[in-house]
């Protein structure tokens, strides 16, 4: 089963409709029509099938459909995993200044209201700016839960209205127990029109076909996982793709780990271009949509300057066989049994 189509939005949710999110052409939304309009979109773009036509048309504003939802989300993310609070403010304020329109972050991270606050700050409104927080552990039942969900909402955009665009749960090692709590925590987020889409974080496909069983929402929205060269998490994608859920990439620069690896290096140079945006172009062309960090002002720029050049056939063959499998995961690969 799927989420209520567009025609059931809440008045909260209309209010918030705005051009940064464009909804889908009036006659795809209802639910079934937005899921055939996002599976067309997907089925035209994905990296299987025509990567290096759809990847020359890429900006900074480009996004996403949605699966079900009249929303879009922007292409490229900013990520403040474990950004400290006194530093994440001015990191995002930074980012929105770039021309960022897409901020994740997590409960585990400690910095939601951070990000929240900086939107404010930054005096672009909130309609304009696509907000991710995730879920890590549940809290003893779904009504408990919920209101942890809830409460996270209101540190990021407070008041009766508040929202946020996508929630995850943040990762599926508590046990099916929990993963089933969090879920219908988050369900009950989404038909409030808190949550304007609901998704997972390192779900394998075991896990998301496990949902089946008690999900109304499914499939969910998007699967955040780890995404670079080296850890390249194949069977997992092709799952994600056929079902037109959206894969997001965290640790797309490798923490800067392989910033010298001969292979990356030569494409960079060929391109002069840093290795981080040799990296970060990587994920876009792939169809995945990059989350890097960062806290230094110049490297937030400069990962959002991607868009002046375009990697060949050859840079994708040649970054794509860097892969190792799990054992080039840096946090972790997906189960997928």
């Amino acid at each position: 089963m799927v989420s209520a189509g567009p025609q059931s939005l809440t008045q909260a949710h209309k209010r918030h409709l705005s051009s940064h999110h464009q909804p889908l052409p009036t006659e795809y939304q209802t639910t079934d029509q937005g899921r055939a309009a996002a599976e067309a979109y997907y089925s035209n773009t994905s990296p299987a099938t025509d990567t290096m036509a759809s990847s020359a048309k890429l900006t900074l504003q480009s996004a996403l459909p949605i699966l079900n939802s009249p929303h879009t989300m922007p292409r490229l993310g900013f990520g403040i995993y474990r950004s400290p609070p006194d530093i994440c403010v001015a990191s995002c304020l930074t980012a929105l200044r770039s021309g960022y329109r897409h901020i994740d972050s997590a409960q585990f991270y400690k910095n939601e209201s951070e990000m929240g606050e900086a939107v404010r700050k930054a005096g672009i409104p909130r309609s304009q700016v696509f907000l991710t927080t995730k879920i890590l552990s549940a809290a003893g039942s779904v009504d408990k839960t919920y209101a942890k969900c809830a409460n996270s909402v209101q540190l990021i955009d407070p008041g009766e209205n508040g929202y946020v665009d996508l929630f995850l749960v943040h990762s599926p090692n508590s046990g099916a127990k929990n993963r089933k709590e969090m879920w219908l925590a988050l369900e009950r987020l989404h038909a409030e029109g808190k949550a304007r889409a609901i998704g997972v974080s390192n779900f394998g496909k075991g896990h998301i076909e496990e949902m089946k069983a008690f999900a109304t929402v499914w499939p969910p929205a998007v699967n955040q996982i780890e995404l670079h060269p080296w850890c390249q998490q194949r069977e997992i994608v092709e799952y994600c793709n056929a079902h037109s859920i959206i894969v997001q990439a965290y640790c797309p620069l490798a923490r800067n780990l392989k910033a010298h690896d001969e292979t990356l290096v030569g494409v960079a140079k060929k391109h002069d271009k840093p290795t981080g945006q040799i990296l970060i172009r990587y994920c876009l062309q792939k169809g995945w949509v990059p989350l890097p960090k960062s806290d230094t002002p110049e490297r937030i720029v400069a990962n959002a300057d991607v868009y002046g050049f375009e990697l060949d056939e050859e840079d994708m063959a040649t970054l794509d066989s860097l892969d190792q499998g799990e054992r080039g995961a840096i946090v972790e690969a997906v189960r997928n049994a």
